[in-house]
């Protein structure tokens, strides 16, 4: 059983694989700090939703999908920022309107295309282990971007969500950190697309930093475990795949989910650690 499992682990797909994974639960547990400190969790799910009407454009138009599916989330985070600061509709009924809607009409524009085929489950709940050269291409240079920003625009992002106002007076430009960020979550779940699929998407920047939040102090706590949690639940989810014969994108969302409900129900015994 070790030997199969040190071969599993020595082939050239499950290391893209791994590498793909650790690299997007890096940046996925600082970015999904911001998302559980601005409660924007359905936030992300309208992004994730938006995404699969990217896969339909880029197969109907036969061009790059990762690159369509990168454009596509980064204009509706635009679009979301900006209808966002229209008092008229609440923030979770145009997230609601734009999520269903945007996910509705990527599946029409699939069906429409009688002569285009596609395994949408892969797309749905992932296939990380058809990750390519290409894909791995895509996920180190996006992952690399995002985590030069995230360096660059730490403290001003960390004041901003704590008290945007006081941000605000004290000369930062509040809408435009605001769509940075809005961005740079848009960028990690385009790419995380091929990880944990559409409709896992969002657990993997949310479960990691919500599971941190009882053993953190301090922001910068909450991200740097958030991405420790994020990359064991990757490790423990591929070796799960393997053991149990199970896809590994729903495996990792259950062994990060595992991972919350163990920091969650016994607090004490963390805080005692540290």
């Amino acid at each position: 059983m070790i030997d199969s499992m040190v071969l599993f682990f020595t082939t050239n797909f499950v290391l893209y694989a791994l590498v793909a994974g650790i690299s997007l639960a890096l940046v996925a547990g600082p970015l999904g700090s911001f998302i559980v400190w601005r409660r924007m969790s359905y936030f992300g799910d309208t992004l994730a939703h938006s995404a699969l009407l990217g896969i339909a454009l880029g197969l109907l138009t036969d061009s790059n999908p990762q690159l369509s599916i990168i454009v596509s989330c980064l204009v509706f985070a635009f679009l979301l920022t900006l209808l966002d600061r229209r008092p008229s509709i609440s923030t979770d009924t145009l997230l609601g309107i734009l999520a269903h809607s945007s996910l509705a009409l990527g599946i029409v524009v699939l069906a429409l295309a009688d002569s285009v085929r596609v395994d949408l489950e892969a797309y749905l709940f992932g296939a990380l282990l058809t990750i390519g050269n290409a894909d791995l291409i895509w996920v180190l240079v996006v992952v690399s971007l995002v985590a030069i920003v995230l360096s660059v625009f730490w403290n001003d992002f960390v004041s901003i969500t704590v008290h945007a106002e006081i941000a605000e007076i004290e000369g930062a430009n509040v809408n435009r950190l605001n769509l940075i960020l809005v961005l740079l979550i848009a960028l990690t779940i385009a790419v995380s697309m091929k990880i944990v699929g559409v409709l896992l998407i969002t657990s993997l920047l949310i479960i990691p930093p919500a599971a941190a939040c009882s053993m953190a102090s301090t922001p910068e706590q909450m991200a740097i475990r958030a991405s420790i949690i994020g990359c064991v639940s990757v490790v423990l989810g591929l070796i799960s795949a393997f053991y149990f014969d199970v896809p590994v994108g729903p495996s990792i969302v259950v062994l990060a989910t595992l991972i919350f409900l163990a920091f969650y129900f016994y607090p004490s015994v963390l805080k005692n650690r540290n």
